[in-house]
């Protein structure tokens, strides 16, 4: 039977799984696009959003998801052998051509940068076994992340099928997810590939279609462009100054290059970055079983504006000290939860952990060079 501290750990446990939905701000922008968002990475507050949850079609920024899918495969130092289906993908292309080989990683930049169709397609086949196989992974990844009003029906995002939509939110969603893989980052954010061309006495060079990446804004770290006839112009960027991290989405918007730097500069403008609880220990503590011994181990930023410095609050709960915890290895990890409010509404929930004394018999890092000294003058007075 659970006893009630067990219970209250096992609830700890689970509430500091979620996160919490973010509060949303509005940035004073206006934007020519029918759907848009802007996004802080690190907290997912929404500071400026139109039409954010409207299903719309993607086009190419689809591609997200197929790159992110092929990173998670473990397969990009694999080298695949293209097949005709994928060289007859309509659309734009990377010009491959059919069994030649080539690795899966040399296929996401050619897909992220150059946008190929003809990529897209011999990703899916060689990490989902097939087109179909691919699609299932797509959405059963989009289910994951909380993508709830996306349907995949393809790797590059055509118009060939009535059921491939998605959100200005969703997509927003799917790059906070892709940006905390350090590959995605590096790929989303590269100007220039070169990838080896082997029928060729020439490599391939790939520029990365993003404007905003290669020429028009400094901060812009990466992202995706899209268009296709039914679509429109969609394009998803990031961007990073300081220690603020952004995430701009726009759908069916034909000034999406200009609409997504207003939108960066309003939000440099107007938010800083707010360290609202600090890792390491916790001091303000009632309880004084707990004073100094406790800690988090991550910190908590939030992008505010100046008038929203005294919009936080902290609340902690605690497990209650039980008599057997004179015993520290009857101490549990995790002893409590912090729940952070901003506006009166909860933003982030952490783990609180108890720090474990360390035990009589181990041995200290300057007692373990103690003996090595030791045994050694013993060798040489001895052996």
């Amino acid at each position: 039977m659970l006893t009630k501290s067990k219970l209250f750990l096992l609830f700890l446990a689970i509430s500091c799984v979620f996160e919490i939905i973010p509060q949303k701000a509005q940035a004073s922008v206006s934007v020519s696009a029918k759907s848009a968002i802007l996004i802080e990475q690190d907290s997912g507050r929404i500071i400026f959003e139109k039409n954010a949850n409207e299903k719309r079609r993607i086009a190419s920024i689809t591609k997200i998801m197929t790159a992110i899918l092929a990173i998670e495969s473990d397969k990009l130092d694999k080298t695949v052998t293209v097949s005709e289906n994928a060289v007859w993908a309509e659309g734009s292309s990377i010009y491959l051509k059919p069994h030649e080989k080539i690795k899966l990683s040399d296929l996401v930049y050619g897909m992220m940068l150059r946008s190929g169709n003809d990529a897209a397609v011999a990703i899916a086949e060689n990490v989902g076994g097939s087109v179909d196989g691919f699609v299932y992974l797509m959405n059963q990844k989009a289910e994951e992340i909380g993508m709830k009003n996306t349907h995949f029906a393809n790797p590059h995002g055509l118009d060939d099928h009535e059921d491939h939509y998605s959100t200005a939110y969703d997509m927003a969603l799917l790059t906070r997810y892709a940006m905390n893989n350090p590959t995605y980052r590096s790929i989303s954010g590269t100007k220039v590939h070169r990838a080896p061309n082997p029928e060729e006495k020439w490599d391939r060079v790939w520029k990365n279609k993003n404007r905003l990446l290669t020429e028009l804004y400094e901060y812009c770290t990466g992202g995706k462009t899209g268009y296709t006839k039914r679509a429109k112009r969609t394009l998803v960027t990031t961007a990073e100054k300081g220690d603020m991290k952004l995430i701009a989405v726009t759908l069916n918007d034909s000034n999406d290059w200009n609409d997504h730097i207003l939108m960066y500069e309003s939000a440099f403008k107007q938010y800083d970055m707010a360290e609202v609880l600090e890792k390491g220990t916790i001091d303000d503590l009632k309880n004084s079983y707990y004073r100094g011994k406790t800690y988090v181990n991550h910190s908590v930023t939030y992008p505010i504006t100046n008038e929203e410095k005294d919009l936080f609050r902290i609340e902690y709960k605690m497990l209650k000290p039980q008599k057997n915890w004179k015993h520290s290895e009857n101490i549990p990890e995790i002893v409590g939860r912090a729940t952070i409010y901003f506006n009166q509404q909860p933003i982030k929930k952490l783990p609180i952990y108890y720090r474990q004394k360390k035990e009589k018999d181990q041995t200290s890092l300057g007692e373990f060079f103690k003996i090595i000294i030791t045994t050694m003058v013993g060798v040489r007075e001895y052996g």
